[in-house]
């Protein structure tokens, strides 16, 4: 009797496998939905790390978006310029203009530059320290935490002296440190050069105010809008055209760094330049 029972239930379990697989591949044909062949084919040439550099959330995204709504083929910072010609000739476009993109921090206070120091005893995060009110006298400087260090998967940011740092060597500019920075004081930016001058400072304080609290705040002097076209001061703080800076831009960026009282304009880039240093 039990022999019979476990047989009928055998029995009844192997039909409806083969009618539950008849359904199953009846489903996978009906409810089958085409993939277009340029959008597998550029997938196929993506990294597949799914940085976000190029703007998407993954490769995935970046390849619909490339083939549907005609993206341009060149935001792969991973790939770079074999990957973007790749897709090129899939998509039967122009590459176009190739720039590198690195992150850039856009504070150069150490430790020791900081005039106003309070002591933190909460969590050893960037993102919890924003939190609190006067954790540091300058609101708008780099906290030192690590969250960007946590954040990179290339080791290409650092600590050091409490002021995150750039590896220029290992950085692929897919945006993962600025995304984390509460401050918002970490950009990508294009290079057209190895180096290129930047503004390491964020505070929108007035100069009395912002020098109260940093030796290398921007003051908004001016001096540097006199000897370049290329700085301009918008909130109290001077702004660079990244975007714009060829090798004619070179000299007037260095006869304005030199010129700089708080020393917050210096290059960066490859090879790797230590802003306390401020050597080219």
């Amino acid at each position: 009797m039990i022999i019979t029972t476990l047989a009928i239930a055998a029995g009844t379990m192997l039909v409806m496998a083969v009618i539950l697989s008849f359904v199953l591949g009846w489903a996978n044909k009906k409810f089958k939905v085409e993939v277009d062949p340029k959008i597998e084919a550029v997938i196929e040439i993506l990294p597949a790390v799914n940085c976000g550099g190029c703007g998407y959330l993954g490769c995935s995204d970046y390849a619909v978006a490339i083939v549907t709504d005609n993206d341009p083929v060149n935001k792969c910072t991973i790939g770079g310029e074999a990957c973007a010609k790749g897709l090129a000739r899939i998509m039967g476009v122009e590459v176009g203009e190739m720039v590198k993109v690195f992150a850039v921090v856009h504070c150069g206070a150490h430790t020791l530059n900081r005039l106003k120091k309070h002591e933190y005893r909460g969590e050893k995060r960037c993102m919890a320290a924003h939190q609190v009110a006067g954790v540091q006298g300058c609101s708008f400087g780099c906290l030192g935490f690590g969250d960007c260090v946590r954040a990179c998967h290339y080791n290409a940011m650092h600590i050091k002296d409490g002021l995150a740092m750039v590896d220029f060597n290992n950085c692929i500019g897919c945006g993962a440190c600025s995304k984390v920075c509460p401050r918002t004081i970490i950009t990508i930016t294009g290079f057209k050069k190895n180096k290129i001058p930047i503004v390491a400072c964020s505070n929108k304080d007035k100069a009395k105010d912002s020098k109260a609290v940093c030796q290398t705040a921007c003051v908004a002097c001016k001096a540097c809008t006199k000897l370049s076209d290329m700085f301009s001061i918008t909130d109290n703080l001077s702004k660079y055209d990244y975007g714009a800076y060829t090798a004619d831009h070179y000299e007037p960026a260095v006869k304005a760094m030199e010129k700089c009282p708080t020393n917050c304009i210096y290059f960066v880039g490859k090879p790797v330049c230590d802003p306390s240093s401020k050597k080219l």
